[in-house]
């Protein structure tokens, strides 16, 4: 019976080693997927309009802004919010579309980190990133017509770019063509 056991034992081996092999046989006659078109060039912040969206990536609060007139992490939050806002809306109306036709978007935010300013942990932590929210969703709602604010999604994270404490990302419909896309 032991000897019976190890020739089933070895027979399936012996197959499975076959199909295998076939199955590399019959894969590596398959033609290989033509390689993805290069990027047709960089994009500044990524932003851009494609068959009537306009996508938007990186806005924050310094955003529009010269190197002077630059927010830092330690200026109110509330500061970042609006300045983030308003350059959100200076670039839609830019590239033919304003706040009313957002139609998704995502919200980062970050606390402050520079030299002085405490690292929170835990509760206080958590507590400062809800007065984020809910200091954010008091601004937010003042630039959307009612009824039209869009879906979107709200994440905390450890570090923004820019010295920004805000950033926005997402996509528009675009209503009013301008002649060449700027961002």
């Amino acid at each position: 019976m032991e000897n019976n056991s190890r020739r089933k034992f070895f027979g399936k081996f012996a197959a499975l080693a076959a199909v295998t092999a076939g199955s590399a046989r019959i894969f590596g006659q398959q033609p290989s997927a033509a390689p993805a078109p290069a990027p047709a060039g960089p994009r500044p912040h990524g932003n851009h309009v494609h068959n009537g969206i306009y996508y938007f990536s990186g806005t924050g609060s310094n955003d529009g802004y010269s190197k002077e007139d630059h927010v830092t992490v330690t200026d109110p939050f509330e500061k970042h919010v609006s300045r983030s806002m308003d350059a959100l809306k200076k670039s839609l109306e830019r590239n033919g579309s304003s706040m009313d036709n957002i139609l998704n978007m995502q919200v980062f935010i970050c606390l402050p980190s520079a030299e002085g300013v405490p690292v929170l942990t835990g509760k206080a932590r958590f507590d400062a990133y809800l007065e984020h929210y809910k200091a954010l969703n008091k601004i937010y709602g003042t630039y959307f017509s009612p009824g039209k604010a869009p879906s979107r999604a709200f994440m905390a994270v450890d570090w923004i770019p820019g010295d920004s404490l805000v950033e926005f990302v997402g996509s528009a419909l675009v209503v009013n063509p301008p002649s060449t896309s700027s961002n």
